[in-house]
């Protein structure tokens, strides 16, 4: 039961977190630049400065806002199951161990 709650928890905390931080960096964006953010960067009548900018800005933000509200959830799991969710404890990474 609990990795069912985990398959939507952790996601579903990720998905509010991206939603949210983009907001949030729009709004960072037009209050330092006092213009709207690029719609496209990858349109080629975007300067590339604005562009680099934006993608450098958003990533980070996104990224850290979603690190922090996925830890965040990772620790009410763990609280309320009394274990860390499916593929974030040691030896959870997928990766296939070899023995000598």
């Amino acid at each position: 039961m609990s990795s069912i709650v985990w398959k939507f928890v952790g996601p579903g905390a990720g998905l509010i977190a991206t939603a949210v931080a983009g907001r949030v960096t729009k709004k960072i964006w037009v209050s330092v630049t006092k213009s709207p953010p690029p719609d496209n960067p990858e349109d080629p009548d975007v300067r590339w400065q604005e562009a680099v900018v934006w993608a450098v800005a958003s990533g980070a933000i996104i990224g850290l806002t979603r690190l922090l509200v996925e830890r965040q959830a990772a620790v009410w799991y763990r609280k309320s199951f009394g274990e860390l969710p499916p593929g974030l404890g040691r030896g959870d990474d997928g990766a296939v161990e070899e023995y000598s």
